[in-house]
Formats: structure tokens, C-alpha cells, sequence
């Protein structure tokens, strides 16, 4: 049986555990403080948010990783302030060959390979979101009909048997599938580069409501100019668009973009998706774009759109008028 430890016990570490669990794998998580007693009490208790459905499975529960403790897979999914923070018991434990972070990174790998060494080290994105009430995580996520593909790869690229092996393990899980992807590195600079410089300051800008957002031209407006701003960033530093669908935005006349982008806003699930993790994840966000300005001070690129949501950022900003 499959030995695997999620190393973070928020709404999606929680979710993996849970959903690995009931996989057939013999799963540990790893949780502190009142989360610790509340999983030891009650279980991973899980509500999909799409179906209403909620599950409760039993996990076992660990408070720490020691130097000699072995998996086959050590699952990090925690903000990336945050993850960087637990590198050194990571290097620690050489049993685990195998640590798969799944989380936002606009820096790169290199941080995590220095730590663990690159034959340790994989990267990828849990490709879900979810907001903790109670005992409880909702979670919007894969199910059987229709799963919820987890894009990762290798450090470097390549395509090993551990990778194959890896994909196997999170395949196993209920609702779950795995994309072996070769670019993960371009992949998840460009996920930030979507979010964190461009929609998520507007975001702030409009209340943190994603519907006041919506009917807030001025700033959607903003935000997509922000995206280009940001894709242009990764393109000069030899990046192409990935994944190729967000190409449309690089395409497609602002006009329509903006009618695109304020229909998808306006969608119920972006409370979940966007709104949760913003009030919740505030250190992250900033993390992140401090990591993306890193790399933008690297080209010649202008980003002014980009510098003036930054403002937003700021504390006692104010916000944007509805409707501008």
C-alpha cells in the first residue's frame, strides 16, 4: 500500500488527504494546534460545493515529520510563504524520495531543489479551491463524472518513472486525475501572472466582491491590461503562453474580454474560487507579488497598469466606486 503524507492540513490538504484516503492509500496528515484535535475528533469532514455532497473520512493524524519517518510521497500544499518556512524539516527526513509541492510560485524551483536536491523535488498546482467553515472544508473539485486534473512535472522537464509513479498515486484518488506536464515552470508563472498582479488587486479595489467587481468596468478593464502586462513580462523572459488556452487573452479585442471576464466574475462558484482565497491568503498574495516584480525588474517590459493596482495592495487604499 502506497505511504503518503500531506504536509498541510487547510482546505485542499485536507481535501487530497481525504480523497487519497478513500483511494486505497494509507495517507497521514500533517496539522497543528486546534486543527490537529479537531481532524482526531471528527475526521476529514469534506462538502462539495458543485453536488452538495459530504463525505467523512477517517485519517490519520501526525504533528510532525521526523528525521526518520518514510513515505513514499510527501504532498505540500500550503500558501508559498508558508512552504518555504518548512524546507529545512523537509532536507531533514531523507526517507521520502519523493516531495510533490502543489501551490501557487512565480519564483521558480529553485529555492525548494537547493534545499532537497532536484531528485526529491517536484512541482505542480492542486488545481482546486475550497475555504474552511467550522470542522468542515468546501471544497469545488473534481468528481467521478468529471475530474479534476492536477497538472505537475519534474523539476527540470523530463518525463521519469517517478513521475509516471506519482501520476499513478493521485490517479487513485476519487475525482482526481493527473497531467503530466513538461512546463510546469512556464505553467505556474503564468497562473500568477493571471491572478496576482492584475485580477486580484482589483479585487481588493472593489471590496474583495466579486460581483461588485463585475459591474465595475474601469477595473476589469484594468485587469485584463494588468494580464497583458504580465504575459508580456514572461514572454521577454522566453516563456511561451501556457497553458495555450489563455493565448485569447493576448488575442481577443479588450472589448469582448471585458464582457468574457465580467461573466465569469459574476459567476456564483468565484466565491469559492477567488473571493475565499483572497481574504484568507492576504501574506501569500503579497508573497507572490513580490516574486513576480522580482522577475518583471529582470526585462525591460513596462508594466505601468500593473504598478498602479499595486497600490491597492497598500493598507487603507481606498476603494474604487461601484460602477466606474
Amino acid at each position: 500500500m502506497t505511504k503518503i503524507l500531506v504536509y498541510g492540513a487547510g482546505p485542499l490538504g485536507s481535501l487530497f488527504a481525504a480523497r487519497l484516503q478513500r483511494g486505497g492509500n494509507d495517507v497521514s496528515i500533517l496539522a497543528r494546534g486546534r486543527r490537529l484535535a479537531e481532524l482526531r475528533e471528527h475526521g476529514v469532514i469534506v462538502v462539495d460545493v458543485l453536488t452538495g455532497e459530504r463525505t467523512v473520512t477517517p485519517v490519520t493524524v501526525v504533528e510532525e515529520l521526523a528525521p526518520d519517518d518514510a513515505y513514499d510521497l510527501v504532498l505540500v500544499i500550503m500558501r508559498k510563504n508558508h512552504a518555504l518556512q518548512i524546507l529545512p524539516v523537509l532536507a531533514a527526513n531523507h526517507h521520502t524520495p519523493n516531495v510533490l509541492f502543489l501551490m501557487n510560485n512565480a519564483a521558480g524551483p529553485g529555492e525548494l531543489v537547493e534545499a532537497l536536491g532536484q531528485q526529491r523535488v517536484l512541482i505542480g498546482f492542486p488545481n482546486s479551491a475550497g475555504y474552511r467553515e467550522g470542522h468542515a472544508v468546501h471544497c469545488l473539485t473534481g468528481t467521478e463524472d468529471d475530474r479534476a486534473y492536477v497538472p505537475f512535472g519534474e523539476v527540470d522537464g523530463s518525463i521519469t518513472e517517478r513521475t509516471l509513479e506519482v501520476a499513478r498515486m493521485l490517479e487513485s484518488a476519487p475525482g482526481f486525475g493527473a497531467e503530466i506536464r513538461t512546463d510546469m515552470d512556464a505553467w505556474l508563472k503564468y497562473h500568477v501572472a493571471l491572478l496576482f498582479p492584475s485580477l486580484a488587486p482589483t479585487l481588493y479595489a472593489a471590496g474583495v466582491d466579486n460581483y461588485r467587481l463585475s459591474r465595475t468596468r474601469d477595473l476589469v478593464v484594468q485587469a485584463i491590461r494588468a494580464m497583458r502586462e504580465g504575459f508580456r513580462v514572461l514572454d521577454a523572459l522566453g516563456l511561451p503562453v501556457t497553458p495555450s488556452k489563455f493565448r485569447v487573452i493576448e488575442w481577443l479585442p479588450e472589448p469582448i474580454l471585458v464582457l468574457v471576464l465580467q461573466r465569469m466574475l459574476a459567476n456564483p462558484l468565484m466565491e469559492t474560487a477567488l473571493v475565499r482565497h483572497a481574504e484568507a491568503a492576504r501574506s501569500e498574495v503579497q508573497h507572490l507579488i513580490g516574486e513576480f516584480m522580482a522577475l518583471a525588474r529582470t526585462t525591460s517590459v513596462p508594466t505601468p497598469t500593473i504598478d498602479r493596482l499595486l497600490l491597492y495592495y497598500e493598507p487603507g487604499a481606498p476603494e474604487v466606486p461601484e460602477g466606474s
